[in-house]
This record gives C-alpha cells, structure tokens and sequence, in this order.
C-alpha cells in the first residue's frame, strides 16, 4: 500500500515537473513560431519533395531554440510575472522553478538546437542563434522602456521564415524575405489586440507595449489599421515573385481584407470584445496565408 502511494507520488511529481517545463517553454506558442518555419522551408524553391526527416529535424531543432528564448524570457521576468494575473502561475514566477533551473534549462536547449539546426547549414544555425539572442536579451528587457519593444519584438518573431527558408534554399533570396515581412507586419495588429486586451496587467507590471502612452486610444487603434493595410501589398508579392499561383493570390487578399476590417471594428468600437476579434482573427489568419501558400506550390508543381 505505502509502495503504491510512493509510486503515485513519484509519477504525480514527474507529470507535473513535466508540465512546468512545456509551461517554461510557452509550447502552443513555441509550435505555432515552428510551424511557420517548417511552411517556410517546404515553400523554398530547391524543396520539391516531403522529406520527412529533414521536417522532423527542422521542428525539434525549431521548438529547442523558441523554447529556450521563451524560458530565458520567464527566467528574466520573474517578479514582473509575478504582479500579474495571467502570468503569476508561470513556474519560475510561482516560485515552483528556481531561475537558475530555469536558466540551464534554457542553455541546454539552445545549444542543442542550434546544432541540430546546423544541421541543414550554417547560415540557418546563425539566424536560429540570433533570434534566440535578440528575443531573450534586446526585446524582453525594453518592454518596459518603451513601445518599442513591439518592432524589436517582431524582428525574431518573424525570423522563423527566414531560418526556414534558409534551411531549404541555403541563401536569403527574394522569398524568404517576402515570407519574413508578412510575419514581420501581422504581429503589430495581433500583439497590440492583446496589449488591448491585458492593459491592465501589463501596465501593472510597467510594460510599454501599445503605441500610445495612454493605452487604449484611438492612436493605438490607428496604428493597428496601419499595420494590417502594409499586409496587402506583402500579400500580392508572393504571386509576382513566382512563389505561388492565383489561388493563394486570392486567399491572401480576403485574409487581409477580413484583418483590416476587425482593425477598423476596433478602431470604431474601441472596446475589448473588438480587440478580441483582433487577436483571434490574427490567430486564424497566419495559419491560413501560410497553408494558402504551401498548397499553391504544390499544385503548380504537380
């Protein structure tokens, strides 16, 4: 009996240091960062095939690096965590995880990925290692400095294109670069949908992240209708670059016709519900842009 309850005990402790760490490493966040990698790299031009292998590679070595940025990022913030509500249950803030755990965790799983990602080249370990760098260091720690935090932070955020891109045409060409920018310009109306949204905690913590000094203004708004009407001319340079045919060419100007219209909702109504319909909308419509993509490529191969 006391041996069962030692073995339920010991598989409970597993399960939920197991937990802490796809908590640590932000997981739906860090796949969703990967996923565009991956897309990225079939989209290359010299990619013809499925290589089922190389994809596996791409993603495990993809999840390391995001993963390491996103533990080195709680590591950091700690006592900012801590101060709010939809953070506070991390578990270097709750005090379930020392930051020096948190920190080796981190560095083991850089280095591993960034070696896996050496892999395919050397070009795709730098830009891996160089997004881990400026996520964790450059854009964590002047979020609370400035508003400018939201550019620096679309920098890496949009780096998993040109790290797959890299990994499947060994160069930085035309495409990647298109692909680096559609990511690049989306995260300004997603990001700032949630600022919207979590202001209160955020402003709690002394982070800076929407465009206003006062918050939710129609300035902020503003920017957000901005950003998401630079996603139209992206969205057409796939097509003339050779990337994709007219289907895609059509799915990406709804997608970014439905992103600008829940903008301009937003900067109409000013309201959370709107800034809701901001964020999910984002959520639905990078998925989409990048399969919309992908599909095209195959169909104008086959």
């Amino acid at each position: 009996m006391e041996q069962d309850t030692a073995r339920q005990s010991s598989s409970y402790r597993i399960a939920a240091k197991l937990k802490d760490y796809l908590l640590l490493v932000k997981f739906n966040l860090s796949f969703m960062v990967v996923f565009s990698a991956v897309v990225s790299y079939l989209l290359a031009p010299l990619v013809t095939g499925f290589d089922l292998q190389a994809i596996m590679l791409l993603f495990v070595g993809g999840m390391l690096v995001t993963g390491s940025a996103n533990a080195i990022n709680q590591a950091l913030e700690k006592d900012t965590d801590a101060m709010m509500k939809r953070t506070a249950g991390r578990p270097v803030a709750s005090g379930r995880m020392s930051v020096a755990e948190a920190m080796s965790f981190a560095t083991v799983c850089g280095l591993a990925g960034v070696m896996l990602l050496w892999h395919f080249n050397f070009l795709t370990a730098v830009l891996s290692l160089f997004s881990l760098f400026f996520y964790a260091f450059i854009y964590t720690p002047l979020k609370k400095i400035s508003s400018v935090a939201v550019l620096a932070g679309a920098i890496p955020g949009a780096m998993p294109c040109l790290i797959g891109w890299a990994a499947g045409n060994d160069n930085l060409s035309a495409g990647g670069w298109i692909l680096f920018a559609l990511q690049f310009f989306w995260q300004f109306p997603h990001f700032w949908a949630i600022a919207w949204i979590a202001h209160k905690d955020y402003s709690k913590a002394g982070f800076k992240l929407l465009p206003s000094g006062e918050g939710q203004t129609k300035y902020s708004a503003l920017q957000a209708v901005i950003y998401s009407l630079l996603l139209l001319p992206v969205g057409v340079m796939p097509y003339f670059n050779g990337m994709s045919g007219m289907i895609s060419l059509f799915i990406l100007l709804v997608a970014n016709l439905f992103m600008i219209g829940t903008c301009v909702k937003l900067y109409r109504e000013m309201t959370t519900a709107a800034a809701r319909r901001v964020m999910f909308g984002s959520y639905i419509y990078l998925p989409v842009v990048l399969l919309a993509l992908l599909i095209d490529k195959i169909h104008v191969l086959n």
